[in-house]
């Protein structure tokens, strides 16, 4: 059985070798593309909604920041809590039906629907990496004078992004498995070519097969590479400490002042070993 098994996958391979290697191309310039425009928009609307504002502020900031963070929560809300497919089908079937826009590259909108929907996820990533960072940073950066942006940009979005780094690899792997649904809108991914392949040879568990075998494989190195860029932004583990302070000389190099009658007369013969 499981010599049946490697021939039928061997013969797919033969056949169709490069059609799966270019449905795996699709899918990683894909999940690459969407998770890092993905990424730009978490952080943009992470920043946003942790824009403060107090009593004392103008009512119209107060005002406009009060319905960015509500257009920002209804974004989150709804991409976090319908499945990809029905975005995927709502934005490319959904958009010419009520405002007569059609999507003629199915690229554009498979990396506008991805993205998006990481974004989403990611939003709150971002809004909760920006809200660990402890309160004295802010008031040390307003003290010197920073304003927020200046304050996000230097100080705290670095931060942030090392302690969300798990997060973004975790949805580069979410996104490399989740293109597959991309395929109701004809988009040629990894899936779709399997779905393809399949269909012509009647041969759907061999496919099947090499389809998992290749999304564990991605996902593999994937979460491999991702811990050592962890690594590397965590820094080293540990640390020598310094034992002496470089900028005091070390004993017996002191020079005391010779005056005449003066206390430190009788020190400095000591330190030259001279017997009083």
């Amino acid at each position: 059985m499981f010599a049946q098994l490697l021939s039928d996958i061997s013969s797919l391979w033969a056949r169709y070798g490069s059609v799966y290697l270019q449905g795996i191309a699709n899918t990683l310039i894909l999940a690459v593309t969407a998770t890092l425009i993905g990424c730009i928009i978490g952080f943009f609307c992470g920043i946003l909604q942790t824009i403060p504002y107090g009593l004392n502020d103008n009512i119209f900031k107060k005002i406009l920041l009060k319905l960015i963070r509500i257009i920002i929560r209804v974004y989150v809300e709804v991409f976090r809590g319908t499945p990809m497919i029905l975005q995927a089908v709502f934005i490319y079937y959904g958009m010419p039906y009520f405002f007569g826009i059609a999507f003629r590259d199915i690229w554009t909108v498979s990396i506008v629907v991805v993205s998006v929907n990481t974004g989403a996820y990611m939003a709150e990533s971002v809004r909760g990496g920006i809200m660990s960072i402890d309160v004295g940073q802010f008031e040390g950066a307003k003290a010197i004078g920073m304003n927020h942006w200046q304050t996000m940009l230097h100080i705290i979005l670095p931060q942030t992004l090392r302690n969300i780094m798990p997060q973004i690899g975790n949805n580069y792997i979410i996104n490399v498995k989740d293109t597959s649904v991309m395929f109701i809108i004809g988009f040629s991914d990894f899936f779709a070519v399997h779905k393809m392949v399949s269909g012509a040879v009647f041969k759907y568990f061999p496919s099947a097969f090499m389809e998992m075998g290749g999304y564990l494989i991605l996902t593999l190195v994937a979460s491999f590479l991702l811990r050592k860029m962890e690594k590397k932004l965590a820094g080293k583990s540990n640390y020598e400490l310094v034992n002496t302070d470089q900028l005091v000389m070390t004993a017996g190099t002191y020079n005391y002042p010779k005056e005449a009658g003066s206390p430190f007369e009788e020190v400095n013969k000591d330190y030259k070993g001279e017997k009083k």
